[in-house]
Parts: structure tokens; C-alpha cells; sequence
């Protein structure tokens, strides 16, 4: 199938989730521009390095990535993911329980921000990778949270034509991987360690739940973790 020649604005963490669905963008869009945001985060400063080296894979010239700093969800505090207070817990299994690294009403902020970029530069389409799989922790990673945000979206902009794509939020990690392989996505350029900057932990949620993934999918993870869940 023919690429679209219409630009498409795609969420870039540099987590795995959010490399998949540059993956996804880049098999249906010529051209992509990449929006990153720095929040106080733990792991700010890998995730800004995996950013620009997952840009780099699919050639997203400099002028198309925006990298904006909303420091201000550190100021606001209240997750273990921005403030210094609450120590990043260690993950202990699947639960209804929403976690302390959910950072309060985080994805509206960044897709907001996406919006605003969008009607700039012209974009009609945004990817964001949020996980259904996640939702049971995280509000705003609901399939029901992004279809009021894109009604919001439509009521909200100049043109009312610009809607937020979320291409891998029904599948399972072990998914998000095979489909990472297939597409060939640099799963080394990617970071999910909600913890350290050097080298991921490997018992925090993300880092569990990314391992349990290539477990699962019958990989081994090209990532070097310094401890491993006791169910590995």
C-alpha cells in the first residue's frame, strides 16, 4: 500500500510502546515529525537520548522534532515517576490498584501540546502509544479516554480535523514485541525503565512488564537489566 503523503505528528518517549507506533506511522506516512517532552521524569535524560536515536532510524530531519519542556508536572509532583519524595516501587504483580508512577492527567497535557504543534505545521493525524493492557493503572490509557479526547479535539481546533491514532493500545506486550520484530524497530534505541539512566533495573513495573513481554514473545531483550523479577 501506497504511503500518505500527509504529515502525521507521532508521541515519541523512547519507550517501547511509543517505538512501535513510529513504526506503525512510518509504514503509512512519508513524513513524520516526532514531539518529545521532558517532565522532571526520572529517566529524562535517556529517554531524550533514545528519542533522537529512534528519530534518527526513520530520518526525521531536525526541524521536525519538537522537544518542549513541561517541567511543571514535576512542580505538581504526586508520582513516583517526578518526585523525589515517593520512591519508585518495585513491581509486585498484576492489580486494579492504580500505581504511584502515574503521573495526574499526564497524556492530556502531551496531547494537548501535540494539537497545538499539529495545527501548526499542518498535521491531521497523531500517534500516541498508549496501552490498553495499562489501563487497569493508568485513566488515560483507556480506549474510552481517547474517544472523548478526540471529540474534545473536534470541538476544540480551528479546523476540527485533527484526531489522535492510538495503533497499538489492544495488544499485549508480548504483541507490541513480535510486531516490534516484524517492522524491524531498533528495540535497542528504546528505554522502559521508570528508575535509572544507566542501565534499567529491571524490577519496576515497566521494566517487568517489558521483560514478561519478550518472555512471553520467546526473545531475549537486546536491553541489560541490573536485577530481574523473581517470576523470570
Amino acid at each position: 500500500m501506497a504511503k500518505s503523503s500527509e504529515l502525521a505528528v507521532v508521541l515519541v518517549s523512547g519507550g517501547m510502546d511509543s517505538l512501535l507506533t513510529a513504526a506503525i506511522a512510518n509504514e503509512s506516512h512519508q513524513n513524520l515529525a516526532f514531539l518529545h517532552l521532558n517532565y522532571g521524569q526520572n529517566t529524562e535524560v535517556k529517554e531524550l537520548e533514545c528519542f533522537h536515536k529512534i528519530a534518527d532510524h526513520y530520518a526525521v530531519p531536525a526541524v521536525r522534532r519538537k522537544i518542549i519542556d513541561v517541567s511543571f508536572l514535576k512542580q505538581i509532583g504526586g508520582s513516583s515517576l517526578t518526585d523525589d519524595s515517593i520512591s519508585v516501587k518495585k513491581y509486585e504483580g498484576d492489580s486494579e490498584i492504580i500505581p504511584d508512577s502515574y503521573v495526574p492527567f499526564r497524556n492530556t497535557h502531551i496531547v494537548s501540546m501535540a494539537v497545538s504543534w499539529s495545527e501548526v505545521i499542518g498535521a491531521k493525524k497523531i500517534y500516541i502509544g498508549a496501552v490498553e493492557e495499562d489501563s487497569s493503572g493508568y485513566p488515560d490509557c483507556r480506549p474510552s479516554y481517547y474517544q472523548a479526547l478526540n471529540n474534545l479535539i473536534k470541538e476544540g481546533t480551528k479546523e476540527g480535523d485533527i484526531s489522535v491514532l492510538t495503533p497499538v493500545i489492544h495488544l499485549k506486550k508480548e504483541e507490541i514485541v513480535l510486531k516490534a520484530l516484524e517492522l524491524k524497530a531498533p528495540l535497542s534505541s528504546s528505554w522502559s525503565c521508570y528508575d535509572r539512566n544507566d542501565v534499567s533495573c529491571g524490577i519496576c513495573d515497566s521494566c517487568a512488564l517489558r521483560l514478561r513481554g519478550f518472555q512471553k514473545a520467546g526473545h531475549e531483550d537486546p536491553l541489560a537489566y541490573d536485577k530481574r523479577p523473581d517470576y523470570l
